[in-house]
């Protein structure tokens, strides 16, 4: 006998599997859900290739190691993938070459191993030896297919046609009950000779095993008396009839069905769908599984209201007083909603508006979309999208799929059974995408109101009109949110509060919630103005008032210990003993310098969570002329230091800096804190401002602070985010904010309370922002 092999080095994705035994030529399917099993699945879709299964050794491990599976195992070709329901996926494969691993190139986020793959030669000379082992296999095995009753009774005819001993062994093997180790011992067996003749012994003991088996199943059959079998047999046919439901009356259920369809005011073509569907339940058999298939999906297309919708409150002045009553400020949301509702009552066909909060966290966002629920009479939907990656989450899966549902948005609207509820789609700015689809791209259907008429669902394949569901989304940035998306929407920004607007809040709101939810009344803790603005000052630094009612929920927690240990009647908390509840302050919102310094400006920024100051310091030492920028600036904070440096270049004269200085001086920028990034154009006058006063040793006034873009020649350019960086320089006790002139429309609009301790400098060129900083 001649062996022929090729021998081919190739890195594949492992997946370890266990409980199973695979062999080439093979087909199975199994279920995957480790992150590691599924990561190398992806891998080997995308990248087109074929996929390496090997055993482990120990079934019950959930994260195996290099050492916890087989060398040997099977290349597989990856035939098929289903989403089961959960997060486990149905994969079939079938076995192409058995192969070892040569080494384990990679351990995240899955196994790739290198493996060498041994390739037969379909051409094995067969000598005397190897043809007395396959007939001695064939009849065996014919002997075993007799016995064993899950054999196929045209398995043995299909194993005389094949000629390859070596595909011979391995189909044998894949028929015959065996156990994991000796599946995995025939496979690590190369040799088709040695494979044969080991499988040969394995299938004389299974056939004694049979046999003696059907002994025993033979004198316990005759110890049964005729009488307890006939029993025993009519009570389980009896109970077959009960699970698959063959006693039941079809036609009366249908029945049932066409009164549902007919009395859930469907549009024609969907009661069309939905009654042939129902038709077909009298030409299938009750026990088929596409019984159940039609029933769940004729039951969700009653369940949706086609034409339910609540009425929605015509009386201005009650909504005026609901949305006053929950919230405090918020002035443009409010009256955005009166508008909506004021419109609705002239125009009844008017479609639903879709709304954008955007603003920091912890200022109401979600809050208040449950407030003009309120204030509307419609019912209210929420549902988040932060970190969603899959597209059949906002569309719904087809029917084809085994479990499919529908979306989340057709089974929300068909929970509260009606179709303009307030819709709330949380975190819009933390859609993800991945292979699995867009959901951004999903939602615009949903949010054009020029196409939502006829949003469809995959699952139930009809179109249902969204026109009059109210859409509101939240965000803390629109800079994440997909362009086509953003067109979408009414952007409607939410900034941050002042101290004046926290406080409030405090008293007449979040005192009351949290004294509510920890079982307390009012007369038991007594929380003073003076403590709640010592909390505002040295406790928190947000822009919304989240920090702030878990700093009250700590207060009233440590006043319950109070009077439930020391037996008191009350507890009174003021700014003079604050501290023995929240210990010591955390923050101090004056300026960080208390002298005029060189080199050293406040900036104001803004971030996704509010506005914020921000400190520019320059430092000067001999050199050649060098530029340093540190405390990981992006590239237009870079390129803002760069255009300030040539403006100051090409008008040292007027700042009387000699030009030497710019030969044999190293200039280092630095922004603390050096460990988050920072990006934007607004601290432009501020770095050129730090560098003339460390040029120039003139000291910058310490209570005051600025923003804005800078040109190469001087100009002072507008930036965004005014009215979170003015809060910022008011938390910070700043006396003077310098802004560009072109800014001084915007700071009309902002409520004159933010800036009443703050005086404002309009300038145009950097020389007018010199001027008002330096001391």
């Amino acid at each position: 006998m001649i062996q022929n092999y090729s021998i081919e080095n190739k890195k594949l994705p492992l997946i370890p599997i266990r409980g199973i035994g695979i062999f080439p030529n093979m087909v199975i399917h199994f279920d995957i859900g480790r992150e590691k099993s599924v990561n190398a699945l992806e891998e080997a879709m995308l990248e087109d290739s074929d996929i390496f299964l090997t055993v482990q050794k120990e079934a019950d491990i959930d994260s195996p190691k290099e050492d916890d599976f087989f060398e040997v195992g099977v290349i597989c070709k990856i035939k098929q993938m289903i989403k089961m329901p959960g997060d486990n996926i149905r994969v079939l494969v079938e076995g192409l070459y058995r192969a070892k691993i040569l080494e384990i190139t990679q351990n995240e986020p899955f196994f790739e191993v290198n493996i060498d793959e041994y390739v037969y030669n379909f051409n094995i000379q067969i000598d005397e030896n190897l043809d007395a082992m396959i007939r001695l296999s064939l009849e065996q095995f014919e002997e075993y297919a007799s016995i064993y009753s899950k054999i196929a009774p045209d398995a043995v005819s299909s194993l005389k046609g094949i000629k390859d001993p070596d595909k011979l062994a391995d189909v044998i093997a894949s028929y015959v009950y065996l156990k994991p180790e000796q599946k995995q011992e025939l496979l690590e067996i190369f040799d088709p000779y040695e494979r044969l003749n080991n499988l040969n012994n394995y299938i004389a003991k299974e056939i004694k095993v049979l046999k003696i088996e059907d002994e025993i199943s033979e004198q316990v059959r005759k110890q049964v008396s005729e009488f307890q079998r006939d029993y025993y047999l009519k009570e389980q046919m009896k109970a077959i009839q009960r699970e698959l439901g063959e006693d039941e009356n079809t036609e009366l259920e249908v029945e049932e069905y066409i009164k549902k369809i007919a009395s859930a005011k469907m549009p024609k073509e969907v009661k069309e769908k939905a009654e042939k569907e129902i038709g077909r339940l009298l030409k299938i058999s009750p026990s088929s599984p596409d019984s159940g298939v039609i029933r769940t999906y004729v039951d969700w297309l009653i369940d949706m209201p086609w034409d339910k919708k609540s009425k929605d409150n015509s009386d201005l002045k009650k909504a005026r007083g609901i949305l006053q009553e929950d919230h405090y400020g918020l002035m443009e949301v409010k009256e955005r909603i009166l508008e909506y509702l004021a419109v609705k009552h002239l125009n009844k066909s008017m479609k639903g508006p879709i709304l954008c909060f955007v603003g920091p966290p912890g200022v109401g966002k979600t809050s208040i979309a449950k407030s003009i629920a309120r204030a509307m009479n419609r019912k209210f939907v929420r549902i988040s999208l932060g970190g969603m990656r899959d597209e059949a989450e906002i569309r719904g899966h087809r029917r084809t799929y085994v479990g499919a549902i529908p979306g989340r948005i057709i089974s929300s609207i068909a929970k509260v059974k009606t179709n303009n509820p307030v819709f709330l789609l949380d975190e819009i700015d933390k859609l993800a995408n991945d292979f699995r689809g867009d959901p951004a791209s999903a939602l615009l259907e949903a949010l054009d109101p020029e196409q939502n008429n006829t949003f469809t669902d995959h699952y139930i394949d009809a179109p249902f009109s969204l026109e009059n569901v109210m859409f509101i989304t939240t965000a803390n940035s629109t800079s994440t949110i997909p362009e086509p998306l953003l067109d979408r929407m009414e952007v409607i920004e939410i900034s941050g509060y002042t101290d004046e607007e926290k406080s409030n809040i405090a008293q007449k709101y979040l005192i009351k919630k949290q004294l509510s939810e920890h079982g307390l009344k009012d007369k038991q803790v007594n929380i003073s103005l003076n403590a709640i603005n010592e909390i505002l000052r040295k406790y928190t630094r947000e822009s919304g008032v989240r920090n702030l009612e878990r700093h009250i929920g700590k207060l009233v927690r440590k006043a319950a210990v109070q009077i439930v240990e020391k037996n008191k009647k009350s507890v009174t908390i003021n700014s003079g003993n604050i501290k023995n509840f929240l210990g010591l302050p955390k923050y101090s919102y004056d300026v960080a310098y208390e002298e005029n310094q060189v080199g050293v400006v406040t900036g104001l920024a803004w971030t996704s969570v509010g506005g914020e100051t921000l400190f520019i310091e320059v430092n000067t030492m001999k050199g050649d002329g060098k530029l340093q920028l540190t405390g990981q600036l992006g590239d237009v904070m870079k390129e803002s230091a760069m255009a300030a440096l040539s403006y100051i270049k090409s008008n040292n004269d007027k700042y009387d800096i000699d030009d030497k200085v710019f030969k044999e001086t190293d200039i280092h920028v630095h922004v603390p804190e050096g460990a988050i990034p920072k990006d934007g154009p607004s601290a432009g006058i501020t770095i050129a401002t730090a560098l003339i006063s460390a040029l120039t040793k003139r000291p910058v006034r310490q209570d005051v602070a600025m923003t804005g873009e800078i040109t190469i020649t001087g100009r002072v350019l507008p930036i965004g985010g005014l009215k979170d960086k003015l809060l910022a320089a008011n938390r910070a006790g700043i006396k003077k904010v310098i802004l560009c002139t072109k800014n001084k429309s915007e700071v009309v609009k902002i409520d004159s309370k933010i800036i009443k301790s703050l005086e404002i400098v309009y300038v145009n060129s950097i020389d007018e922002v010199i001027k008002e900083a330096m001391a």
